[in-house]
């Protein structure tokens, strides 16, 4: 076992869904094992200026079923640099936390990599974010929760198209990888998904768009990735198919960062509870430089330097099944 006897833990990069639950379990865990736990708010910024509270079982009661992260989050620039990683180094050992959990992306992964590696202080990551494109885990925290939340959206702009016969297209989140709008695609019915891994081409959606108005729908949802290279964006895209089908009536909606926002589902709570408890431990165990993921229903770890450098893949199944559906 290390000799480890105070933890700190922080969020870091953008909010997602299960971010307080996941610090709710650092911190009930670290009780159950007797050892004190540390808050550091404002993620890497906080721990540059030593914005520390000490924490116990109590201070985080009634969060789990809350969005968004207790501790804030920010990205901070002075820790990209050598001088502001001491900065923080010097802040963590006057306190005397002696190993860090960190919950975020891959951003914050790389800053924690770094940090052990000119340190060699202890750091076990929790991946926390709504885009599920970090290496080494099934879900990330806050998935679910968001696709829960761009289907409920998408449900309710169906009713409306259906009701004025329009074209819809949906932007959501994704950036780099298209699981969010793959997923909510099959799962919200839609006609067509565009995302960033399968360039579908313009053509290839004005002949899908003929297909549905043939078949006699008189709407259709189009699901749009931010990633998306099928236009420079979904405006152009929407100007693209109204100077293609002028009979077509289409809107756009952007979801936006509501995607991001909301209670966490029972999934992302149950999730960040385990991943949590697995971190205290593995920190306990002398582990370090590993991020807690799940596969096949159960944790593992995986080296932060393989998470970050990882590419996660789209699900080719779940991409025949929409073609398959949106027939």
């Amino acid at each position: 076992m290390a000799n480890i006897k105070k933890i700190g833990v922080f969020t870091s990069g953008g909010d997602s869904p299960g971010m307080n639950a996941a610090i709710r379990s650092v911190v009930r865990t670290c009780a159950y094992l007797n050892v004190e736990c540390v808050g550091i708010y404002w993620g890497y910024q906080g721990m540059i200026k030593g914005d520390f509270k000490l924490m116990n079982a109590r201070s985080v009661h009634n969060i789990i079923n809350k969005g968004g992260t207790i501790l804030k989050t920010a990205r901070c620039e002075e820790f990209r640099t050598k001088e502001g990683r001491k900065k923080a180094y010097d802040q963590l050992q006057a306190a005397g936390i002696d190993a860090f959990v960190v919950i975020g992306g891959d951003g914050s992964f790389t800053g924690a990599m770094i940090f052990n590696q000119e340190f060699g202080f202890p750091v076990i990551g929790i991946p926390g974010t709504i885009d599920n494109d970090i290496f080494g885990t099934t879900f990330t925290l806050g998935f679910d929760t968001a696709l829960n939340t761009v289907v409920e959206a998408i449900d309710k702009i169906r009713d409306t198209a259906s009701s004025h016969n329009r074209l819809f297209f949906v932007e959501v989140m994704g950036r780099d990888v298209g699981h969010i709008a793959l997923n909510a695609g099959v799962g919200a019915g839609a006609e067509e998904i565009l995302i960033p891994e399968e360039n579908l081409g313009r053509e290839r959606l004005l002949e899908s768009l003929k297909r549905s108005r043939s078949s006699g729908k008189s709407s259709s949802i189009v699901i749009v990735a931010e990633g998306d290279k099928t236009g420079k964006n979904i405006f152009e895209l929407k100007e693209y198919v109204e100077a293609n089908f002028p009979d077509y009536e289409v809107r756009v909606s952007v979801l936006g960062h509501m995607q991001r926002g909301g209670a966490p589902s029972c999934y992302d709570r149950v999730l960040a509870s385990r991943m949590g408890v697995r971190a205290v431990e593995a920190l306990l165990e002398g582990k370090t430089n590993l991020m807690v993921g799940v596969q096949d229903n159960q944790l593992i770890l995986t080296p932060i330097n393989k998470a970050i450098k990882g590419h996660t893949k789209i699900d080719k199944e779940l991409i025949r099944v929409s073609e398959i559906m949106s027939t």
